[in-house]
């Protein structure tokens, strides 16, 4: 009789012990309910990136002396620098600057380097394309600015997730 006893006892406090768990868990996903959620829209709304964000390089092209500074310190010898020696004027006079950003890996050297600060980090972060060869951006390409995205109109901004939750 006892053993029969010992058994009901054992599964019951199997079972309490099976239902306090499922109880914790159903309690857990309860509190992840009240959060607001993670995912954001993409095409309509768009983070806010921060201030030291490494997107696409902007080219100065009236600044750049064609040093060579930027593809010396760059880790892959990427931006193509094309100049011409100016001999009555001792100078060189640049013809063509291209960086390839299909193979860029976006380290910043070129732009913490150079000299006259021809070079800088944009937020521009949309670089998809279906062909790799439209990644390489001649210096009007580089030139161009581009759009905040605080003040683009036609998305919503979403600065970070601490303010999400307080508003």
């Amino acid at each position: 009789m006892f053993p029969m006893v010992t058994g009901f006892m054992n599964y019951g406090q199997q079972t309490v012990r099976a239902a306090r768990y499922i109880g914790q868990s159903f309690m857990i996903t309860l509190s992840q309910a009240n959060r607001f959620p993670v995912t954001i829209q993409y095409p309509y709304e768009k983070l806010i990136t921060s201030e030291r964000f490494r997107g696409r390089i902007h080219f100065e092209f009236d600044k750049c002396i064609a040093c060579e500074v930027c593809v010396r310190v760059c880790p892959i010898d990427l931006p193509v620098v094309d100049w011409k020696s100016e001999t009555d004027i001792r100078k060189k006079r640049l013809l063509n600057y291209s960086i390839d950003f299909g193979i860029c890996i976006f380290c910043g050297n070129c732009v913490e380097y150079c000299p006259t600060n021809c070079l800088s980090m944009t937020e521009e972060y949309e670089l998809a394309t279906y062909d790799r060869h439209d990644l390489n951006y001649n210096q009007i390409a580089l030139g161009r600015l581009p759009m905040s995205v605080i003040d683009d109109f036609t998305i919503r901004t979403v600065l970070n997730s601490s303010q999400r939750k307080n508003g």
